[in-house]
């Protein structure tokens, strides 16, 4: 079975995407076969895996997302004249990684999933359930999560192992950390059977002119969080690079994106070996 890991921090803007868009790419390049879910309603995911053309095109063509899987159903398209059952996969799509033989599959996102944040009951297990049937499928399963405690929380709890806490070193660093401690124990407290523990804190430089002072004391008081829970932080750190943002626009690894810096991208495999290390996953 797949290692499943979901991607989370309960503050905004520090790089969760840039890590598991990146980190699907390394593990498709490696020979793994890798199932990314988006489970955010904003699906920077999505645009970052499929580029944002293609992504914009399947949201036109109304084809089916990580929606059906909490609605529990596929409405009637098409030719089809009922609702048919859901099965994840009529929703992942196949092979959308940078090379030709590519095992990256993608269970995209799109706005309407907020709708289910209205009509929460019983949901929470579902994307675990589906996960189940086509676990056996993959390698390593990447779930990149929305920054706020809600359904869709539980639900990437349900379906994970492990959480990587992607952070950065800027002012409000560590707003977040206290909050998903809080709910990752509350959620093992409720859910004995199930085991689901910090790989790691991955440390995600925000600029290259950002200002020392702040910076260290923003790396101070993460450490100082890490240390009060005995969460790891990964010693190697994803750098700052202008073409992260290139290289979502065009669905592409960071390798293969035009103007990256050998030393970004090798930084970013160092990263990745140690994430995948932390997760036991087999290289």
């Amino acid at each position: 079975m797949a290692v499943a890991v979901s991607f989370i921090n309960m503050k905004g803007g520090v790089g969760k995407t840039t890590v598991a868009s990146q980190l699907a790419h390394a593990a498709d390049q490696q020979g793994l076969k890798v199932l990314a879910v988006d489970l955010d309603p904003q699906s920077n995911l999505s645009h970052s895996l499929l580029g944002v053309e293609e992504y914009v095109r399947h949201v036109r063509e109304n084809r089916p997302t990580i929606v059906q899987v909490f609605e529990d159903y596929i409405p009637p398209a098409g030719k089809d004249a009922a609702p048919r059952p859901i099965d994840l996969s009529d929703v992942a799509l196949r092979g959308i990684g940078y090379s030709g033989h590519s095992s990256l599959d993608l269970i995209p996102s799109r706005l309407e999933l907020s709708r289910t944040l209205k009509n929460p009951t019983g949901k929470e297990r579902r994307l675990a359930k589906g996960l189940a049937k086509i676990g056996g499928r993959y390698d390593l399963i990447l779930i990149d999560c929305a920054p706020t405690e809600s359904i869709l929380t539980d639900a990437a709890y349900f379906a994970s192992r492990y959480v990587v806490v992607p952070v950065k070193p800027e002012f409000m660093a560590t707003v977040g950390l206290p909050l998903l401690a809080r709910s990752i124990r509350e959620f093992n407290l409720e859910n004995e059977d199930h085991n689901l523990d910090i790989a790691g804190l991955a440390i995600n430089q925000q600029s290259e002119y950002a200002d020392n002072n702040e910076k260290r004391r923003a790396t101070e008081e993460i450490n100082t969080i890490a240390r009060e829970h005995r969460w790891r932080i990964f010693q190697h750190q994803l750098p700052y690079s202008r073409t992260f943002a290139e290289a979502a626009r065009r669905g592409l690894p960071l390798s293969r994106t035009p103007y990256a810096r050998w030393d970004r991208v090798q930084a970013l495999n160092s990263l990745r070996d140690e994430i995948f290390l932390a997760l036991g996953i087999a290289q």
